[in-house]
Parts: C-alpha cells; sequence; structure tokens
C-alpha cells in the first residue's frame, strides 16, 4: 500500500526562516570563506525583509512574530566576518 507522507518545512527555525528571508531581500551574505553572516547596511534591503515577514510569515507565526524576528537577526549580525583580516583599503 502506497502512503503519502508529509513534506517537512525547507526551514526548521524561526531563526533560520530569517536568516533565508534576510538572504533573499539581500540585506545579509555568507562570508565565502568561513560562512558567517555579514550585514551589508542596506536599508532599501533591510525594509524589503520587513515587507517579506508582514507579506509571508512562516506558518503558525504572527506577523508581529516574524518582524521581531527579522529585527533579532539583524541586530545579531555583524558588518564583517570577525575571522577575515580587517581590510585598510
Amino acid at each position: 500500500m502506497l502512503m503519502a507522507k508529509e513534506r517537512r518545512p525547507a526551514i526548521r527555525t524561526l531563526r533560520g526562516w530569517a536568516i533565508s528571508v534576510l538572504q533573499e531581500a539581500g540585506a545579509i551574505r555568507e562570508c565565502e570563506e568561513h560562512g558567517w553572516m555579514q550585514d551589508l547596511a542596506d536599508p532599501h534591503a533591510r525594509e524589503r525583509a520587513f515587507d517579506i515577514a508582514r507579506r509571508d510569515p512562516p506558518p503558525g507565526v504572527s506577523l508581529e512574530a516574524a518582524s521581531v524576528a527579522i529585527a533579532e537577526m539583524l541586530d545579531s549580525i555583524g558588518d564583517s566576518c570577525p575571522e577575515c583580516p580587517p581590510d585598510f583599503a
């Protein structure tokens, strides 16, 4: 007998969802060498991320909680990779 299996969501945590939204909006990027997230300090990209959060929050998460997750993630990410040497250009 063939049984249908429910698909697991691609993103399992609210934190993971927030990172995904911020990357999609272009507000953060991952250091290619070390994997640390970096805040690109783009106000337009940040606003796009909040728009996505308000328009399409994860299932079971309120619009307010989704926006808070985006804000908390932005507050926790620096603008440079802690493992990369400083750029003195």
